[in-house]
């Protein structure tokens, strides 16, 4: 049992060393590049911002003049065969012709028309366009670039909230990380109480009790060591999910963890109203609708539209048997003209949907307001809380630099046989739980710092 005690510690130190050595550092500017250009959610933000750019285009406004083009072509082929019973053949004077031999009239023959052909080309070109149609067409273009920027917002939304997933889950690995750290200090520290009992009670300094517990002190130390590792290789997963990487893929992360200064975050929240995406969208909002009420107003003025055509038609008519020659006829056709139509009353469909434009345009500047005091408590509330964590980090920080003096001081009194092993394991523990402690309150600071820095619109402007 002690050789296996003894050799714990070489175990978890090759174990440590191989990790290390295959992981490679994954530092903050490469993960939100990684995020930016694999996140599921960001991609399709991505092609919605560009499927509203396509809808925005001069290509769809209604602008641009409609052509349309026609041909056509036909052939006939007839093979006739024309009969005329009891009809007889004339001389030139209009007699009938005899037949010598029988004396009779000579019959009328019948007449053939073989590969009688018929042919029939025709094109033709129409363009219309829509002169005025009351204004819609313009401000249904206006709405449709108003459409493409709340694309764009939504989907600095959607970056905005991948980018705080994001950290939340790499300080989540650096944290673990840390604390793995810490616990691997606090396994060695116990590796080597244990050592140093077992030659006391073989030189006969103190019993067994010392020896006992320090062996029970060092399993709990391992459990804890191996459940942090576990831990961080879940956590990685996560991470790996939202980068869009391998799941197996593993990394180091940068613990460093720099604050922004104060004084600039308070500029930052003074212009909050104006940065702030959900704020902007709400305004977007309510231009897309002031624009909506403005092309249905469109319904009381006339349409003014040009059309203007062209065409050509060839007919080339097969001979008959009374025509023989074949007939042409050649024929191009070129025309203009404008219309003006007014809808004078469409049954009150327009009147009504003026109204219900005007009813949500109204709804939208409500909603304005409950967005704009929503956003003023949850930055006061934002602010507060990173005040708050920022102070208990830093407390937490004393707290350390005072659960390490009190350790240091055990362990010479517990060389001194002055305290216990179990005094001397309670300062250990309270030291560890200073530690870890302060790594949460150090990266829930930093994620209350973004998340305020989100509501204030300047998450994607200030280096993380």
């Amino acid at each position: 049992m002690k050789e296996v005690y003894r050799i714990l510690p070489l175990l978890f130190f090759v174990f440590s060393y191989t990790l290390a050595a295959q992981e490679q550092l994954l530092n903050k500017e490469e993960a939100v590049q990684l995020m930016l250009e694999n996140n599921f959610g960001v991609r399709i933000a991505k092609n919605n911002v560009a499927v509203a750019k396509n809808n925005q285009d001069i290509l769809n406004s209604g602008f641009l003049p409609s052509i349309t083009g026609n041909a056509g072509a036909n052939y006939q082929r007839d093979d006739s065969t024309f009969e005329f019973p009891g009809q007889f053949l004339n001389d030139a004077d209009g007699n009938p012709v005899i037949d010598e031999e029988t004396g009779n009239p000579v019959p009328r023959p019948d007449a053939s028309l073989y590969k009688a052909e018929a042919q029939r080309y025709n094109a033709s070109l129409r363009a219309d366009y829509v002169l005025f149609d009351g204004l819609g067409r313009f401000y249904d273009y206006q709405r449709l670039k108003e459409e493409y920027n709340l694309t764009e917002l939504q989907a600095r939304e959607t970056i905005e909230t991948t980018m705080l997933q994001l950290f939340s889950v790499y300080y989540e690995v650096a944290r673990i990380s840390e604390n793995i750290q810490i616990l691997s200090e606090t396994y060695k520290s116990t590796a080597d109480r244990l050592k140093r009992a077992e030659y006391s009670f073989e030189f006969g300094q103190s019993n067994k009790l010392d020896v006992l517990n320090a062996e029970v002190d060092l399993v709990n130390d391992s459990i804890n060591l191996m459940n942090e590792r576990q831990l961080l290789k879940n956590t990685i997963r996560d991470l790996n999910i939202l980068l869009n990487q391998e799941l197996e893929n593993t990394y180091k992360v940068d613990t460093t963890v720099t604050f922004t200064d104060m004084l600039v975050v308070e500029d930052f929240i003074e212009e909050a109203e104006k940065n702030n995406v959900s704020m902007l969208q709400a305004e977007k909002n309510t231009m897309i609708n002031d624009y909506t009420l403005k092309a249905s107003k469109s319904v009381f003025l006339p349409t003014i539209g040009l059309t203007g055509s062209y065409g050509w038609n060839l007919n080339q008519n097969a001979p008959g048997p009374f025509f023989p020659g074949v007939n042409v006829n050649n024929t191009r056709s070129f025309g203009l003209g404008a219309t003006l139509t007014w809808n004078i009353f469409d049954g009150g469909t327009g009147i009504t949907q003026i109204k219900n434009a005007k009813i949500l345009l109204e709804s939208q500047e409500i909603l304005n307001a409950q967005i704009r005091q929503e956003i003023r408590r949850d930055i006061a509330n934002a602010r507060g809380n990173y005040l708050n964590l920022f102070e208990v980090y830093e407390l937490q920080g004393q707290n350390v630099k005072t659960a390490t003096n009190n350790y240091l001081r055990s362990v010479e009194r517990y060389k001194l046989g002055q305290i216990t092993s179990v005094e001397l394991r309670q300062a250990q523990i309270n030291l560890l739980n200073a530690k870890t402690s302060k790594n949460l309150a150090k990266y829930n600071a930093k994620l209350a710092e973004l998340q305020l820095l989100q509501l204030a619109g300047q998450l994607l402007n200030v280096a993380i």
